[in-house]
């Protein structure tokens, strides 16, 4: 397994957003050239993507970009003045329950955009295309601790579906244009900086105001939750390690990248509660349209080929996104 090459420029879409900032800061404390893609859209509060990218500019090899992923001249310019030979596309329309309500955003973000990075991967070759799906392709499935070798061709939201798509459009480019892929599907990533629509978030910011937080079918639900420097670790492994040709004739691989410890609900509230130091007050609510039971991540394949080990409790995770959470918004 090769280290992360400091030598190597990086692209980075979604470079203003949560796993793109962590990413991002830590390549280029080991010396890389980064490249930040992002639209900078205002889903959530575009003031944390500024002071994210505030850090991140503070480093001379890092550039920002601001474009769409589903304009294919700003995607192509990118790749062909840049010439990245490291792809990591973490650009994409998130939130599960936002898809509901707005699909047309996911179709133009998770379907064309990826499109176009793949075309940008063709036309001018890199080594190594890493893409972000997500453990929401897993849909309802029952049988646990979920396995990339699983069914997932039964979604329950568009957002899971335009993952799965990317999914099946990656092992094609791959097997067709002979490019190095590598996919991950990412189990709730947390932690400072994080997105202020992610449930720990919204509780963190309601109790502090001293309003009810919303659970659904009354904290029965379980989560593997992941903390996100042991998501940035197991990223780092991956991306200068392209796949080897496998027995479809395609250079690529999938891997299931969380905790695999999945945490009920009410224990995950309990523990930030303890956090905070202050008791939330709850308002139990049943399952939402597109919401899954649990989630449960087989990390057998990355633990072998990586050596990748989740080392973050929640309990410790919790307790340095609330001491980040404390500082930037100025709580006690």
């Amino acid at each position: 397994m090769r280290a992360m090459d400091p030598a190597k420029t990086y692209l980075i879409t979604g470079g203003a957003g949560f796993i793109g900032f962590h990413l991002s800061k830590s390549l280029l404390e080991k010396g890389a050239r980064v490249i930040g893609f992002d639209n900078m859209n205002d889903y959530y509060d575009v003031k944390l993507k500024e002071d994210r990218l505030a850090i991140l500019k503070e480093y001379e090899t890092y550039t920002f970009i601001e474009g769409d992923l589903s304009e294919n001249s700003s995607v192509f310019r990118v790749f062909q003045e840049y010439r990245p030979e490291i792809v990591m596309n973490l650009g994409a329309q998130a939130g599960v329950r936002y898809s509901i309500d707005n699909p047309k955003a996911y179709m133009e973000s998770n379907m064309m955009g990826f499109f176009h990075i793949l075309e940008g991967c063709r036309y001018f070759p890199v080594e190594h295309l890493v893409y972000a799906s997500s453990s929401s392709v897993y849909g309802g499935n029952e049988k646990v601790p979920f396995s990339t070798e699983d069914k997932v061709d039964e979604p329950v939201s568009l957002y899971a579906a335009t993952k799965k798509s990317n999914e099946l459009m990656a092992h094609a480019y791959s097997k067709l244009y002979q490019i190095p892929v590598t996919g991950l599907r990412f189990f709730t990533v947390y932690g400072p900086f994080g997105r202020p629509d992610m449930a720990y978030f919204k509780f963190t910011k309601k109790i502090f105001a001293g309003e009810p937080i919303q659970i659904y079918n009354k904290g029965d639900m379980y989560r593997d939750f992941t903390y996100i420097d042991d998501i940035v670790r197991g990223v780092e492994n991956i991306l200068c390690n392209p796949p080897e040709k496998n027995e479809k004739g395609a250079f690529y691989k999938l891997y299931n990248i969380g905790n695999n410890k999945p945490v009920k609900l009410m224990d995950y509230v309990e523990t930030l509660e303890r956090c905070l130091g202050r008791e939330a007050k709850k308002e139990y609510l049943p399952m939402q349209p597109g919401d899954v039971y649990q989630t449960y991540a087989d990390v057998t394949d990355l633990m072998r080929d990586y050596d990748f080990k989740p080392e973050t409790s929640i309990e410790e995770g919790l307790a340095k996104f609330v001491e980040w959470y404390k500082d930037y918004y100025g709580v006690v």
